[in-house]
């Protein structure tokens, strides 16, 4: 919990915290509205993915490298756990990846990593969140993952409101979460953090 982000918008300090679901079970479905579809991609389009992140992106900087070092470890993988979210005109309008990492299991178990989300701008607000997140958490499901999780930041309150409404909760096992956690309820009034 020691590495702090400042929000280039706002300039408010932002929190890395990490968030889990616990099981895949009762997993609430959303269609995406038409005229999107979520497709896999492949690693040779790792500048469209970064073309989007970087249109999202409001808190951290994004490197050309951001891509192979995040999935790079796993090349095959990509073509069936990272996901880039079309509209018409197959234009990229999105990115979210349904990826796993073997160094978060207190359980033992593979917990599959929701990771790297992201719709334009131009995109929000229209519907294609839910959807694409319930995508992924069916495809953990599928895959076997007993469980998910996922890394944010204190400053990016709609998208810590979906993910406690997709059942994630917060990880308190990192040190300081507790308070940073406080500090986020202040903000944000959600039933689920209300017994922090």
């Amino acid at each position: 919990m020691s590495e702090v982000l400042h929000d280039r918008a706002t300039g408010l300090v932002d929190m890395p915290v990490r968030m889990e679901r616990a099981n895949l079970q009762h997993l609430p479905h959303y269609d995406l509205p038409p005229g999107y579809w979520l497709r896999t991609m492949l690693p040779e389009e790792a500048p469209t993915w970064t073309e989007v992140q970087r249109d999202a992106e409001r808190v951290i900087e994004v490197s050309d490298g951001l891509f192979m070092d995040e999935f790079g470890s796993d090349l095959r993988a990509i073509e069936h756990r990272c996901f880039l979210l079309e509209a018409e005109g197959r234009r990229a309008v999105g990115t979210i990846s349904a990826w796993y990492t073997a160094d978060y299991n207190r359980t033992g178990a593979n917990w599959g990593r929701l990771h790297w989300f992201a719709i334009r701008p131009s995109h929000q607000g229209r519907g294609l969140a839910r959807p694409m997140i319930s995508y992924v958490l069916e495809r953990f499901a599928a895959w076997g993952h007993p469980a998910a999780w996922l890394a944010t930041s204190t400053s990016r309150l709609p998208a810590l409101k979906l993910y406690l409404d997709f059942g994630f909760a917060p990880d308190l096992e990192q040190p300081g979460a507790r308070e940073v956690w406080a500090r986020v309820r202040a903000n944000l009034p959600h039933p689920a953090l209300a017994n922090l």
